[in-house]
């Protein structure tokens, strides 16, 4: 039997009202309309569902009985199809997962967990490393949010640039480059690349071969904590960015130097699925971690 779920709005009107010209006003309708309904309603029911008394109309045994499960009804439907957009943070109760590469997660993760623990003591943090090669955890709602340098490419996803970091070249301290570098010099020394996906080249290179140069990598790995490590007892050279890679660099007692030649920033974004486009929660998390970043990058 196909149902019109309208009748529902306008049944419960009518046994609020307990008159037709009541429920038109209360629904914005005219009497006509709503005396047609009630039509309906009487055909679809085979009940009277309002009856005349006089000067005014009463609920018959069946419109009363059912009143309170028609009132429920439509007040569940109008739930449904209009979700509450007021976040409650003292009793929201989810768990978060994000997915960046270490550097962000030692500089961004600190700051944002202590954030979301004082709005929100009933959230948890669920904080994961990058994947070598992409995946379909976004889409199927495994992590909820990237934070990291590439933006999605399909339609389904949603990306918003939320920082800017400059490149610098980290060392040991005591490195022949210490002193400063030039083009020339930065290209004469070995080099360690930070690539989830194991590349062996950057944009840098670009620039080097447009001068006739070309440096050594001796080595392409995960995390920029395996290549600073390495730089460490070396003097490989690391390019990351200042402000994100800080907390590591100087963990590992490392200097930093500007990178020999023009770079423009690099863009940090973040990633989702569109189906958290209108979530509260999830927007309160975005707005969360934007705060945060604009803050460490100094966009905010």
């Amino acid at each position: 039997m196909q149902l019109d779920l309208n009748l529902l709005t306008v049944l419960d009107a009518l046994l609020e009202e307990s008159s037709v010209m009541g429920a038109a006003e209360r629904l914005h309708l005219s009497s006509p309309a709503v005396s047609r309904t009630l039509g309906r309603l009487r055909a679809v029911t085979g009940d009277d569902i309002l009856v005349r008394a006089g000067h005014t109309m009463v609920p018959t045994p069946y419109a009363m009985a059912i009143r309170e499960d028609v009132h429920q009804l439509v007040r569940r439907a109008r739930e449904v199809l209009l979700p509450a957009r007021e976040l409650n943070l003292s009793e929201l109760d989810r768990t978060f997962t994000i997915q960046c590469h270490d550097a962000l997660a030692m500089s961004v993760i600190p700051v944002l967990a202590g954030q979301l623990q004082e709005q929100a003591p009933g959230v948890q943090l669920r904080v994961l490393a990058e994947h070598s090669a992409d995946t379909d955890d976004l889409r199927h709602g495994r992590v909820d949010l990237e934070i990291g340098g590439g933006r999605p490419h399909l339609p389904e996803f949603r990306s918003e640039v939320v920082g800017h970091d400059h490149l610098v070249v980290a060392m040991r301290p005591g490195h022949p480059a210490a002193g400063g570098l030039d083009l020339r010099e930065f290209a004469a020394h070995p080099h360690v690349l930070v690539s989830r996906r194991g590349r062996l080249t950057a944009p840098i290179d670009d620039v080097l071969a447009a001068e006739g140069l070309r440096r050594r990598v001796i080595a392409s790995v995960a995390t920029l904590a395996t290549a600073l490590q390495l730089a460490v007892h070396s003097d490989a050279l690391v390019s990351c960015t200042d402000l994100l890679g800080r907390s590591l660099i100087d963990a590992f007692g490392l200097i930093t130097r500007p990178l020999p030649a023009e770079s423009p920033a690099a863009e940090i974004c973040c990633t989702w699925h569109q189906r958290y486009d209108s979530d509260p929660a999830h927007l309160w998390l975005r707005t969360e971690v934007r705060a945060v970043l604009g803050h460490l990058t100094g966009d905010g």
